[in-house]
């Protein structure tokens, strides 16, 4: 008996081990129905996304293609600059040609945005420039006429005389969102157009001291030395924004870049096609941003007005009866929350015309008419 249950066990053993082997090796081999899976996946793949509007099945090959022929290299030259001992033989014996500065030549961006051959770059790719010569991707060069320049944003307006410009779209640059996807193009180092890729990174980035008037679109997409002036698009390839600059330790990118909104970027152009300059308004006041105390003292939420810390003595403030210890909380019916708000909230009022404004003091609030001067255009090292 003992011989039979030592058989049947050895038999059970091998034909478990046998069940093993094939179960591992050969799992087809007990499937019943072939069209069965043996393997569940942990992770089950999500159906591919749909491109449409992308650039079809190869990224954003559609966005690349509909705005890089608009996209434009920029170069500059200014002569060289004697210095008044060059002339000198013996100034010329001890400092050689050291006393002569060489031409300075640039390399920048810039976008067509009108058939008419208008062209949208920064003001700091073509400042001070004796010379400036636009290059297209088909390889047509022109020289460049200034129209205009707006220095508090960083802006410029230049026009060439080509004929069958390509023109970029310009996009809403108020719709977009953090995460939205977008492509830098332009001509970095000079290397040839590049485009990169990114995300929105912030939206409205004020106080980095670059501009008088900010309000840039932050982005991860690669942008470097020569980009300026080039163009921001969205995956439809329309504008978004004009690229200006970027943070860096190295000179290089760091993901860390900056864009002018087309929005801005449009009032400026059209201002400056249309009068040669931007004309923007000025009250003569010294703003501060509300700290949250200070809101508590007045009875309203932190954010929502700008203190009044000083007024220009006969200004157009102190005119309309502004005064120190103010807080301005809505120009012509815009709300305004902090100073780079109020800044421009009132450049946007037509000099000369009135505009009403509220304002919170201890004793309540109240709503004066202010007429606004012109704003005199500060100096760019100036321009804070």
């Amino acid at each position: 008996m003992k011989r039979l249950w030592l058989v049947f066990a050895q038999s059970v053993t091998v034909l478990l081990a046998a069940f093993f082997v094939v179960a591992t090796l050969k799992p087809q081999w007990l499937n019943r129905n072939p069209n069965l899976s043996t393997v569940v996946p942990v992770f089950q793949a999500a159906a591919p996304a749909s491109l449409e509007g992308m650039g079809g099945t190869t990224g954003f090959s559609g966005a690349a293609r509909a705005a890089s022929p608009a996209v434009v290299s920029i170069n500059t030259s200014k002569a060289a600059v004697n210095n008044i001992h060059s002339s000198d033989p013996w100034f010329r014996f001890f400092f050689g040609d050291q006393l002569q500065t060489q031409p300075q030549t640039g390399l920048g961006s810039g976008v067509i945005v009108s058939p008419a051959g208008y062209i949208l770059t920064n003001n700091h790719v073509i400042e001070e420039a004796d010379e400036i010569e636009v290059v297209l991707i088909d390889g047509r060069k022109s020289v460049a006429q200034v129209i205009g320049t707006d220095p508090e944003t960083d802006l410029a307006v230049l026009k060439i005389a080509l004929t069958e410009l390509p023109v970029i779209t310009l996009g809403n640059s108020d719709a977009l969102s953090i995460g939205d996807q977008v492509l830098a193009i332009g001509n970095p180092f000079g290397v040839g157009q590049t485009v990169t890729g990114g995300i929105v990174s912030a939206l409205g980035r004020t106080q980095l001291g670059i501009n008088t008037f900010e309000n840039f679109i932050q982005t991860d997409a690669a942008i470097n030395p020569g980009n300026s002036g080039g163009a921001l698009v969205d995956v439809n390839g329309h504008l978004m924004g004009i690229n200006t600059a970027i943070y860096s330790r190295s000179g290089g990118s760091m993901g860390i870049g900056f864009a002018i909104p087309t929005s801005t970027a449009r009032s400026v152009m059209e201002s400056i096609v249309r009068d040669g300059q931007v004309t923007r308004g000025w009250i003569g006041v010294e703003p501060q941003d509300l700290s949250p105390e200070l809101a508590e003292s007045f009875g309203i939420p932190a954010g929502t007005g700008v203190i009044i810390t000083g007024v220009l003595q006969n200004g157009p403030a102190a005119q309309a009866g502004i005064r120190p210890g103010d807080v301005i909380t809505r120009v012509a019916g815009r709300e305004v929350g902090t100073v780079a708000q109020l800044l421009s909230a009132v450049a946007a009022l037509p000099p000369g015309t009135s505009a009403t404004m509220e304002v919170v003091r201890r004793d309540g609030k109240t709503e004066l008419n202010v007429t606004p001067g012109r704003r005199s255009p500060l100096p760019r090292q100036e321009a804070r």
